[in-house]
């Protein structure tokens, strides 16, 4: 399951390039960071708020490609460029965020 929702190939290579310790504290900061950048989010909507909206959505989709959270990433990217806002599709993105979350937690830990 985590394969599908991190590309291991992708992370081994973070791994290999700048240490686990190191991807530890970069993963920490990226699922802490995620909770500021779902508050945004939230708000653009109901702001209606296109730069904030696609300034975040841009945030989570370069952090995920970071550690190969293809989903995640393509997910976020679509919210970045669709133009529109749109909460029914944050809510997809947090709930990707969550599964990315609990992967990548496994993988650190694992």
């Amino acid at each position: 399951m985590t394969k599908d929702i991190i590309d291991p190939t992708v992370f081994e290579e973070l791994c290999a390039a700048m240490g686990e310790d190191f991807v530890r504290e970069l993963a920490a900061t990226f699922l802490d960071d995620a909770e500021n950048m779902f508050a945004e989010l939230k708000g653009s909507v109901k702001n209606q708020d296109a730069d904030t909206y696609r300034r975040a959505a841009h945030s989570i989709k370069s952090n995920a490609q970071t550690f190969g959270a293809i989903t995640l990433s393509e997910q976020a990217r679509d919210i970045e460029l669709s133009g529109e806002i749109d909460g029914a599709a944050v809510d997809v993105l947090r709930a990707t965020f969550d599964q990315t979350a609990t992967a990548l937690t496994g993988l650190l830990n694992g």
